[in-house]
C-alpha cells in the first residue's frame, strides 16, 4: 500500500535535477501522453513497457505503462516525479505499443482507452480515497452530527475506512459533505491508497516426514498403529495416493481418506506427515504433445501447398472454404508447424460461444501448447495466461477479440476465423477498433502472417483478394466427399390469409421436421430473436409498450414473466392496462427463440427440445454441456439465434430449418443483403456434415429477394459480383470508407442542433461527403436521444487522417458552445 505522506523520493527530486523523462500512458481518457520525470535513482530500474505509478492532478493516482524513455524536457509545464517503479520486468512489449498507438490513431480514440481494453484487471490499479482516524483531534462527541458521530466511532475502532465501506456505513452514496466535515474538524485525514490484486493461488501439499521415508522405519510405524485405525487409514492413503499420483493435496486426501481433519492435524503433530503451502495454477495443465496425423482429403491438401505457397508471397492470405470443407484442420496443421518452430500463433474467434468444440480439437492434436483467453475467465485466470503468453510457456491462444492484445513474444501467424462476422467489432467502450483489421496491422509489427477463413467473406477481405492485395485459396469441397445441403423455399404468401399472423411452423415444415426425426437425425431451428414474443400490442388501439429509457419496443420473456429492453437491460412488469386507450386486450406480436422452443416442445412431444441464447447459457460452462447433450443425441432439437450457427460441428444434423427469414433481411443497412446471405448460408452449413446431404427449410414472404437465387446455388462469388455493383453506385465500402459521428444528449432538440453544428463545420471542407444529420432507427438508448452524422470519404490515407483531424476539432469547436459542453460525441471508424 502506498500513501502520499513525506514522499522521499520527492525530497530528492527536489534535491536532485532529473536528467530521465518518461511518457507515461494512464487508463484515463487523456487526450495526449503526459511526461513525468524519473528520480535520479530509478534511473536504472524503468523500462518500456512497466508499469509506474503517477499522480494525475491534485491527488488522483494510477499505475501507468512507460511509452517512451527520452531527455527532452517538456516545454509546456513541469513535470511531477513518477511515485514508484512497480515491475522489474515489463509487462507490455514493444509490439504492444505500436499496436495500442495504432489503434488509437486509427479509431479516433487515446491510448489511455486502448490500456483500459487490452490490460488484465489486475495491471490496471487505481487510487481510492481513504479516511484515516486522527487520535490526536479534541472534538467533543456533542458537536458531531449523527453521521459524523457514527463515522467517528467507526474510525476509532478500524482507525481507516474506505469510501465504499462509509457508503454502506452510513447507507447513502453521498457521504462526501460528512467526510469534508470530519476533515475540516480535524478528526479525519484523507489520502490516496493503490494496492496490487492479484494474490497467487495456494494449496497445501501433505508430504511423508523425511524420518520415515524408508521402508523399515514406514514398516515399523504401520505396525505400530494397528490399534489406531483412523490414524492407519489416513496413513495408507497418503501412501497409496502419493505413490500413484506422485503428489497429494490436502483437499484430495481427506477425500480419499473420507477422515475429518483433525486426523491428519494428529499425524502432523506427531511428525509422521508434513504440510506444504505452494503456489499452483489456475489454469488446467495438460501434456505438451502434438498429434498432428490428420488425414487429409486429396482438396484439402491441394488447399494446404497453396496455404503455404501464399503466405510466401502474401502478408495476408484469405482461405475461402465452404461449410464443411476442414479449414478447422488446416489452420491446426499450419499452427503445429509454427509450434515445431518455436513461434506463438493466435486463433480469433469471433465470441466465445464457438470455443468449447474448438478448444477439444485443438488440445486432441496441439495438448498443453493451447491457452484459452475470453471474458468468461475471472480476473486472475487472464493475469496468469497473460504472464505465460509473454514468457513464451503458451505458443497457441484461442480466444476472441480481445486476446489480440496479450503480449506474445514470438508471433508469426494470426488466424482470423469467421472473418466476416461483425462480433470482431468493438462498439462500447471505445476504442471502437475491428479485431481483423487490427489484426491484420499487428501482424505486420512482429512480422507475422494472417490466414483469414470463412465460408461466406466479408465484401471487404474479398474486394482485397480480387486486387491482390490478399492472396486467395479457395476450397469448393466438402470434408468426405459430401454435397452442400439443398435450400426449400416456403412462400408464407400461399398461407390463407386468416392464419398468416399465427403460423410460425407451417405444416410443410412441421412435416420436414418429422421426417428428420424418424430418420434418427436432429434438427437445428433458427431465430435470430430471444425472448418470448419481440413485442405486446393493444389489440384495440395498437399502442405497444416501450422502455422509458430507450426508444425501443419491450421484449416479453415467459420464463420471467417480464418486459426486458434488450438494450439498456431494464426489466418491466408484464402491460395488463393499456397505457393509450386503457383496453386489457394485449396481443404477443412475432416470436423470439423462448416461444420457439415452447412450440416446438408442444408440436414434437416425443423429442428433447433445447434452447441456446444468451438467457439460456449463462453460466462458465453451460454452453459446452448443452453443445456435448446435442453431440451425444441427447437432444433432437435445437432452437436458438446465431449461438448455433456460427463454426459449430454436428455429425448427425439433417434437416436445419429457418421460420423468419424476413426477419433476417428487412433491415435499413446497407450491409443487409451481405448479412442475410452470410447469416442463412452459415446456419444451413450446420446440415448434412456426415452421412446424407443435408436439407434446409427456409420460410418467408419476400420469395422474390436477389440473393434467394445465389443462396439457393450457395454461389458466393455470384452473390459477391451482384452486391459489390450496387456499393459501387452508392459509394460504399469497399469503395469508400465510413465514419459514423453520433451526438448523444438527454435532450433530443439539443442533440440534434449540435449534430447540425457539427455538419455545418464539416461542410466547408466535406460537403460532398456528409450524409445527415439523422436519427438512427433507435434513436433514444439510456435516456440519451442520439443524432447521427456519417461520412463516406475517398479511401485515400493521407486525406483520411486529415478527416479524422478536421472532426476532432469539429467537436472541441462544438463542444465550446454554451449550449453543447455536455453534447457527447462518439466516433466509429469503419462502423458495422
Amino acid at each position: 500500500m502506498h500513501n502520499n505522506g513525506n514522499h522521499s523520493n520527492q525530497l530528492l527530486f527536489q534535491q536532485e535535477k532529473p536528467s530521465l523523462f518518461a511518457d507515461v500512458i494512464v487508463p484515463i481518457y487523456l487526450p495526449k501522453i503526459l511526461t513525468w520525470s524519473i528520480p535520479a535513482e530509478w534511473n536504472n530500474r524503468v523500462q518500456q513497457g512497466s508499469r509506474v505509478i503517477v499522480q494525475v492532478g491534485k491527488s488522483k493516482r494510477y499505475a501507468g505503462i512507460i511509452k517512451r524513455l527520452h531527455t527532452d524536457v517538456p516545454g509546456l509545464y513541469e513535470t511531477k516525479p513518477i511515485l514508484e517503479v512497480l515491475d522489474e520486468a515489463p509487462v507490455v512489449m514493444p509490439e504492444q505499443l505500436r499496436l495500442w498507438e495504432w489503434i488509437a490513431q486509427y479509431y479516433c480514440s487515446t491510448e489511455g482507452e486502448v490500456m483500459m481494453a487490452a490490460l488484465p484487471a489486475h495491471l490496471k490499479l487505481s487510487s481510492e480515497s481513504v479516511i484515516q482516524y486522527n487520535d490526536g483531534h479534541t472534538v467533543a462527541i456533542q458537536e458531531l452530527s449523527d453521521k459524523e458521530y457514527i463515522l467517528t466511532e467507526a474510525l476509532e475502532i478500524k482507525q481507516q475506512l474506505n469510501l465504499g465501506e462509509i457508503q454502506s456505513l452510513l447507507d447513502s452514496n453521498n457521504v462526501y459533505p460528512v467526510v469534508k466535515k470530519l476533515v475540516e474538524k480535524g478528526i479525519a485525514t484523507v489520502w490516496e491508497s493503490i494496492q496490487e490484486t492479484y494474490k497467487e493461488k495456494t494449496e497445501t501439499y501433505v508430504l511423508l516426514a523425511p524420518v520415515y521415508r524408508n521402508e523399515a522405519a514406514l514398516e515399523k510405524l504401520i505396525n505400530e498403529w494397528q490399534k489406531a485405525p483412523k490414524q492407519l487409514d489416513l496413513l495408507l492413503s497418503f501412501l497409496h495416493y502419493d505413490r500413484t499420483e506422485g503428489q497429494v493435496t490436502k483437499a484430495a486426501l481427506l477425500k480419499k481418506s473420507g477422515v475429518t481433519s483433525s486426523v491428519l492435524e494428529g499425524l502432523v503433530s506427531k511428525g509422521v506427515l508434513q504440510l506444504e503451502k505452494r503456489s499452483v495454477d489456475r489454469l488446467p495443465q495438460v501434456a505438451k504433445q502434438l498429434d498432428v496425423n490428420i488425414q487429409f482429403s486429396a482438396a484439402q491438401k491441394t488447399a494446404l501447398q497453396q496455404l503455404q505457397e501464399s503466405m510466401q508471397q502474401h502478408a495476408v492470405t484469405l482461405l475461402h472454404g465452404v461449410t464443411g470443407s476442414g479449414k478447422t484442420q488446416l489452420y491446426i496443421q499450419l499452427m503445429a508447424e509454427a509450434i515445431q518452430r518455436g513461434e506463438q500463433c493466435l486463433y480469433l474467434l469471433p465470441e466465445i460461444a464457438l470455443t468449447s468444440q474448438i478448444v477439444r480439437k485443438l488440445r486432441q492434436h496441439l495438448g498443453g501448447y493451447v491457452g484459452i483467453y475470453h471474458s468468461k475467465f475471472n480476473a486472475n485466470e487472464r493475469l496468469e495466461l497473460w504472464n505465460k503468453v509473454k514468457s513464451g510457456e503458451i505458443q497457441v491462444v484461442l480466444g476472441a477479440r480481445s486476446a489480440l492484445f496479450l503480449p506474445f513474444c514470438n508471433l508469426k501467424l494470426i488466424v482470423v476465423d469467421e472473418e466476416h462476422d461483425s462480433s470482431f467489432k468493438q462498439y462500447d467502450p471505445p476504442p471502437r477498433y475491428h479485431a481483423r483489421d487490427a489484426a491484420i496491422f499487428y501482424a505486420s509489427v512482429c512480422n507475422a502472417k494472417v490466414l483469414l477463413g470463412s465460408a461466406t467473406p466479408s465484401l471487404e477481405s474479398y474486394h482485397n483478394c480480387l486486387q491482390h492485395k490478399y492472396g486467395l485459396v479457395i476450397l469448393t469441397e466438402r470434408y468426405g466427399d459430401l454435397q452442400l445441403p439443398d435450400i426449400d423455399i416456403i412462400d408464407l404468401k400461399q398461407v390463407p390469409e386468416s392464419r398468416k399472423q399465427k403460423v410460425i411452423l407451417t405444416e410443410a415444415m412441421k412435416e420436414r421436421i418429422n421426417q428428420t426425426l424418424q430418420q434418427n437425425k436432429q434438427v437445428i431451428v433458427f431465430q435470430n430473436r430471444r425472448g418470448y414474443a419481440p413485442y405486446q400490442l393493444c389489440g384495440t388501439c395498437g399502442w405497444i409498450p416501450k422502455c422509458d429509457q430507450c426508444d425501443v419496443s419491450l421484449t416479453y420473456h415467459k420464463s420471467t414473466q417480464k418486459l426486458h429492453c434488450h438494450y439498456c437491460g431494464t426489466t418491466y412488469p408484464l402491460a395488463k392496462t393499456c397505457g393509450a386507450c386503457g383496453s386489457q386486450d394485449f396481443r404477443q406480436k412475432n416470436f423470439g427463440t423462448e416461444q420457439l422452443e415452447e412450440l416446438l416442445d408442444q408440436t414434437f412431444d416425443n423429442a428433447v427440445v433445447a434452447r441456446m441464447d444468451t438467457d439460456s447459457v449463462r453460466g462458465k460452462h453451460s454452453h459446452e454441456n448443452l453443445i456435448r447433450q446435442f453431440e451425444d443425441q441427447r437432444i433432437q432439437i435445437l432452437a436458438g439465434t446465431q449461438m448455433v450457427v456460427k463454426g459449430l460441428d454436428f455429425d448427425h444434423v439433417g434437416l436445419v430449418c429457418i421460420p423468419d427469414a424476413d426477419g433476417i433481411m428487412r433491415f435499413a443497412d446497407f450491409r443487409a443483403a451481405e448479412r442475410a446471405f452470410q447469416l442463412i448460408e452459415q446456419v444451413s452449413g450446420r446440415a448434412g456434415r456426415k452421412g446424407e446431404k443435408g436439407k434446409v427449410v427456409v420460410q418467408l414472404f419476400d420469395t422474390a429477394n436477389p440473393i434467394i437465387p445465389f443462396l439457393q446455388q450457395h454461389d458466393f462469388p455470384a452473390f459477391y459480383q451482384y452486391e459489390v455493383a450496387q456499393r459501387q453506385l452508392f459509394f460504399y465500402p469497399p469503395f469508400s470508407r465510413l465514419i459514423m459521428l453520433q451526438c448523444k444528449h438527454k435532450d433530443q432538440t439539443t442533440s440534434w442542433m449540435a449534430c447540425d453544428a457539427l455538419a455545418a463545420w464539416l461542410r466547408t471542407k466535406y460537403d460532398k461527403y456528409i450524409s445527415g444529420p439523422a436519427e438512427p432507427p433507435i434513436n433514444r438508448i439510456r435516456n440519451e436521444y442520439i443524432t447521427e452524422l456519417l461520412l463516406k470519404l475517398p479511401r485515400n490515407a493521407a486525406f483520411l487522417e486529415q478527416a479524422k483531424a478536421d472532426i476532432k476539432t469539429a467537436i472541441v469547436e462544438m463542444q465550446h458552445q454554451e449550449a453543447f459542453k455536455r453534447v457527447r460525441v462518439s466516433i466509429d471508424v469503419d462502423p458495422q
